[in-house]
């Protein structure tokens, strides 16, 4: 903490205060700068698991690899554990985090019972939803710029050593949908708990769901981490509701996507199975291919490739939204009609039903008890007419849906739709009293003129 402190007071009045650390789980650019930043290389653990409480205290830069390593051996898990091993807890609360248990445990920062906040006023201030309340319910979708998160208290929960996987297969999109809002209300399958719930749209005849259900009954699992690809263990053929059976350990489902960055490790060739029989497997994971994008991104390797063989440039097209469920099935019709990319990723979530997060979460807010669908998507298509061009579509169509878009890829929007969409005057009280001499970006600043 002391460090942490000693390094915001040596950075000058006049400079924009940021985190010193050499990677990001974020596709916006970062601005060089020669200004030191924060400090934050003694906040990267687990400080303490209650196995009793269900509950671990977290420094703000501990990975969900660590965490979860740290609690598994109580048979506890994070209620929501977002996909990537590097994604840290603080990172998922200030942004947002999702994944398959979000239909049923809504979003990373719902479990936070309390939080130690530096604020850009130098204060380290403990949020909660009875101590400093408006900060508390402000920080998710702040992206820093309201203050960075220093320790954690979250909720955890029981979890058994293995997960039973059914992969479902729909033919039509609207089939898909249908099933999915079943068993988001219902909570089961076939009269069994669903614990676990997300899908995959490789096209508009070839979808999927895949279920998941906690179990303690030993045998054999798959393993992933080596030649197989889990994405491609998930098709198979059939008529609606045909079904494939698959089993993990609790720790390879959670990390199920990781292995292959879903399934963008195929842009460097690391699902070419001559490629891949030579790739070390301590490098099969997305903290390495983030340091190939780095790379990429620094000396615009795939532009010069594109435009030696006399092709475009490409527009990055990595983003993840919120759709409405009776409005996604239009969504994933209009993508595909008119976004060259596939599979594409599907989460259900609902916020908890808890009288805690009563206020709601005015960065990002989403109807209570309503089902959303995140629908994911990360690839690049040939460059249009204007900057950003794929990218302003997605955002009107999006719009015009009710939905939301994480802030975490490129953004273009108007200041005033922005404001109207992402807490507006709310944010603006909130920075106001907890960084009156603007040391944080401003969140439109941040998300969407940093480009």
């Amino acid at each position: 903490m002391q460090r942490l402190l000693s390094s915001y007071r040596a950075i000058p009045p006049d400079a924009t205060v940021r985190l010193a650390k050499p990677t990001s789980n974020l596709f916006r650019a970062r601005a060089k700068t020669t200004v030191k930043g924060l400090d934050v290389s003694g906040l990267t653990g687990v400080i303490a698991v209650d196995p009793d409480a269900r509950t671990a205290d977290v420094a703000g830069m501990c990975t969900y690899e660590a965490l979860v390593a740290a609690t598994l051996p109580y048979g506890l898990s994070p209620l929501v554990v977002p996909q990537l091993k590097t994604i840290t807890l603080g990172g998922a609360v200030t942004g947002l985090g999702i994944e398959s248990a979000s239909f049923r445990n809504g979003l990373p920062h719902e479990s936070v019972l309390e939080m130690d906040i530096l604020t850009g006023t130098g204060e380290v201030l403990t949020a909660s939803p009875d101590q400093h309340v408006d900060l508390y319910r402000a920080f998710p979708n702040s992206y820093g710029t309201l203050g960075y998160s220093v320790r954690l208290k979250i909720e955890l929960e029981t979890v058994q050593p293995f997960v039973a996987v059914r992969h479902l297969r729909f033919n039509t999109i609207e089939d898909l949908v249908a099933a999915m809002d079943r068993i988001v209300e219902t909570g089961g399958y076939d009269g069994a708990q669903v614990d676990y719930l997300d899908g995959v749209v490789f096209s508009a005849d070839e979808a999927y769901l895949t279920l998941g259900f906690q179990t303690a009954t030993p045998g054999p699992v798959s393993d992933y981490t080596g030649q197989q690809i889990y994405y491609r263990s998930i098709q198979h053929s059939g008529d609606n509701g045909a079904e494939k059976y698959d089993r993990l350990t609790i720790h390879d489902y959670l990390w199920r996507w990781d292995t292959d960055w879903f399934w963008c490790s195929r842009a460097f060739g690391a699902q070419n199975p001559r490629i891949r029989r030579w790739w070390p497997r301590r490098y099969r994971r997305s903290s390495f291919y983030w340091k190939l994008i780095a790379y990429d991104q620094r000396f615009d390797i795939a532009d010069r490739i594109e435009k030696r063989n006399g092709r475009p440039p490409r527009e990055r097209v990595v983003q993840d939204v919120e759709v409405p469920i009776e409005r996604v099935a239009e969504f994933l019709h209009w993508f595909l009609d008119n976004v060259p990319i596939e599979p594409i990723w599907l989460c259900p979530l609902r916020l908890r039903d808890d009288p805690r997060t009563g206020g709601g979460w005015p960065l990002y807010p989403l109807r209570p008890q309503h089902t959303y669908v995140n629908v994911g998507f990360w690839s690049s298509v040939p460059v249009g007419p204007d900057e950003g061009h794929t990218n302003k579509l997605i955002e009107r169509k999006i719009s015009e849906l009710d939905g939301h878009k994480s802030l975490y890829s490129d953004s273009y929007y108007g200041r005033e739709e922005f404001d109207d969409l992402y807490g507006g005057e709310t944010y603006k009280i909130v920075k106001k009293a907890y960084d009156p001499d603007s040391r944080l970006l401003d969140l439109y600043a941040k998300a969407v003129q940093r480009r």
